[in-house]
């Protein structure tokens, strides 16, 4: 008789539970629920829409939707005190360039990039970096176990490295343990792996995904723990998991690179506390990654002499002035001329070639022409566009361009030779690198005369033509 009192109890507590906290399925189209999983929307027959969320029968939003911030009183805009953000920073200067200066109290970032090109590496160089200048630090990983990463750090030289390591992938588990252990620092590694209890589905589905970088977004804003997520890809680059996590976190990182070059670009696509598309370059080395301090040498040829097809350009990645080389090779083509680029657009390419044969008599109809962008960076800013153009001619004529020349401006289909923006800083940067001529368009022409630089001022293409063949 005890017994089965005690069994219908434990019944009870069972079944209580799971009437607290039981699955449904909600639609994105409509917002209608289903208790079970269908392939069609019952409410509005919309079909793959459903997924599957915790409802809960005693007060569920008041926990689990609990608000980020405390609920304030309307206040005028101009009455609210604004403080700058406190930045700390992580001790390598590239990360902290894309950052913004560093990480920020409570601010939850997102970095992602292909399998082992060093996202890991990169965090746990920061972690002991972060350590070491006496802030608290944890490591959460779910992909190795604590041994591996023990290996990993010894491989990397940070011998006596005092990060904390948790080695665990559910979610209620992890908060816990940031409750209890208050880190300035936490890193994910990485959010596919980290599943929550409440769900029924596998780590790494929307679902899971979505509601535990929720839950990891909440705790850091209230804890001012600040969070890393490392995030995998999909074959096509884009972050796996659904779009919204990138709407969640306040900074988004990419990492970008060939895993057969040694060396790593780090691109901000977004910072609400940074200027977003700023980059930071390292080089993989034996020791981890080490910060480039001057990344422009990466995107410059050595020749020991200048060659034909080949123009320098000054392009800025968020607030950083590069430069990089434009390679060009016009070669002589079937009835049906290829046209390829590799780290420009293409459609861009086709455009600048119409131009070219109709404002400067360029004709390329019957040839091959192929473009790249040199150290494997790809350049999005229409700037590119005049050295484009005169890379295919100078590869076109044969006839390479004088030593130490740059180009930079925008090209539009009338022929007109429009102004890049921050004009003076990328010739202050040419400058400085040794560069001593430059095409640019008129309104980017500096009114004070650059030391050791000859500017040639043009507002159109043809007289930028003519200034290149009066060099050469």
């Amino acid at each position: 008789m005890v017994a089965a009192v005690c069994v219908s109890v434990i019944l009870y507590s069972i079944m209580g539970a799971m009437a607290k906290e039981k699955t449904i399925y909600t639609c994105n189209e409509c917002g209608g629920t289903s208790p079970k999983w269908l392939g069609k929307c019952p409410h509005c027959n919309a079909w793959n829409t459903l997924i599957e969320s915790v409802a809960s029968s005693d007060a569920p939003a008041k926990n689990r939707f609990a608000s980020l911030a405390k609920t304030a009183e309307v206040t005028v805009l101009s009455d609210i005190e604004a403080q700058d953000v406190e930045r700390t920073p992580t001790g390598h200067e590239e990360l902290d360039r894309v950052l913004g200066g560093g990480m920020v109290e409570g601010g939850v970032v997102l970095i992602g990039g292909d399998p082992g090109i060093g996202k890991s590496t990169l965090l746990l160089q920061a972690l002991d970096s972060l350590q070491r200048s006496g802030k608290s630090t944890l490591y959460v990983t779910g992909e190795e176990s604590g041994a591996q990463v023990a290996l990993r750090s010894r491989r990397l030289g940070l011998d006596h490295s005092q990060v904390k390591v948790l080695a665990e992938i559910q979610l209620e588990k992890i908060l816990a343990t940031l409750e209890a252990n208050r880190p300035d620092v936490a890193v994910i590694d990485s959010i596919q792996t980290v599943y929550s209890e409440q769900l029924t589905s596998a780590p790494g589905s929307v679902a899971q995904v979505r509601e535990c970088a929720a839950h990891l977004t909440r705790t850091a804003k209230a804890s001012g723990t600040a969070i890393v997520l490392v995030g995998h890809v999909t074959k096509e680059g884009a972050l796996a998991g659904p779009r919204v996590l990138e709407h969640m976190v306040d900074t988004v990182l990419y990492f970008e690179g060939d895993t057969h070059s040694q060396f790593r670009l780090v691109r901000a696509i977004k910072n609400r506390f940074g200027a977003v598309n700023e980059i930071g370059v390292f080089a993989m080395t034996e020791k981890g990654l080490k910060g480039v301090s001057n990344p422009s040498a990466i995107f410059l040829s050595q020749h020991a002499e200048p060659v034909p097809g080949s123009c320098v350009m000054v392009t800025l990645e968020g607030t950083r002035p590069l430069l990089v080389e434009i390679q060009a090779l016009v070669d002589m083509g079937g009835p049906s001329p290829r046209r390829l680029s590799v780290g420009l657009d293409k459609d861009r390419l086709a455009m600048l070639l119409a131009v070219l044969h109709r404002h400067a008599g360029v004709a390329c109809m019957d040839q091959d022409v192929f473009i790249n962008a040199v150290g494997g960076v790809r350049i999005g800013e229409p700037a590119a566009d005049l050295a484009v153009m005169l890379s295919i001619t100078s590869s076109l004529r044969g006839k390479p361009l004088p030593k130490g020349f740059i180009a930079f401006g925008e090209v539009g289909l009338a022929g007109e030779v429009r102004p890049a923006p921050r004009g003076q800083e990328r010739l202050k940067e040419a400058a400085k690198l040794g560069f001593t001529m430059a095409v640019v368009p008129k309104a980017n022409a500096p009114k004070k005369p650059i030391e050791g630089m000859i500017i040639h001022a043009v507002d159109r293409v043809e007289e930028a033509m003519n200034v290149v063949r009066g060099l050469g």
